[in-house]
């Protein structure tokens, strides 16, 4: 039985600003990636970074140890290989796996009083 996916898109990634919340609360706005291994084998999960205005961005090498979750958040580069994306910029996203895996994606969104969480699992081929 399979596992998962080895392909992977995201197609709707918008980096948000960072927002404020209410004294005393510790959110803050992001997007981030997790990456579920199933497997008894370490991943190794090339990710590419595509933009609307310019050459996409390839190579970057995630890593998700056997049978472990793994969260990249998309505006810490050390995270997600050195790419370095900009706030407010629209991309879409391509996953590559040795080993099946889950590519699921979540944005936090503090940039209007009502705050959003939105999450949901990429298309996996």
């Amino acid at each position: 039985m399979a596992n998962g996916k080895k392909t992977w898109f995201i197609a709707d990634g918008y980096l948000p600003y960072k927002g404020t919340v209410p004294e005393g609360e510790c959110l803050e706005g992001h997007e981030a990636i997790m990456i579920l291994n199933c497997n008894d084998e370490d991943a190794h999960v090339r990710m590419d970074v595509y933009f609307e205005d310019r050459e996409p961005l390839t190579g970057m090498v995630l890593e998700v140890p056997a049978r472990r979750i793994r969260s990249f958040h998309m505006n810490v580069p050390e995270e997600i290989g050195g790419a370095v994306i900009e706030q407010q910029t629209q991309y879409a996203l391509r996953f590559e796996s040795n080993v099946e895996v889950i590519v699921q994606y979540g944005r936090m969104d503090l940039s209007q009083p009502n705050l959003a969480y939105m999450a949901l699992i990429g298309h996996g081929e």
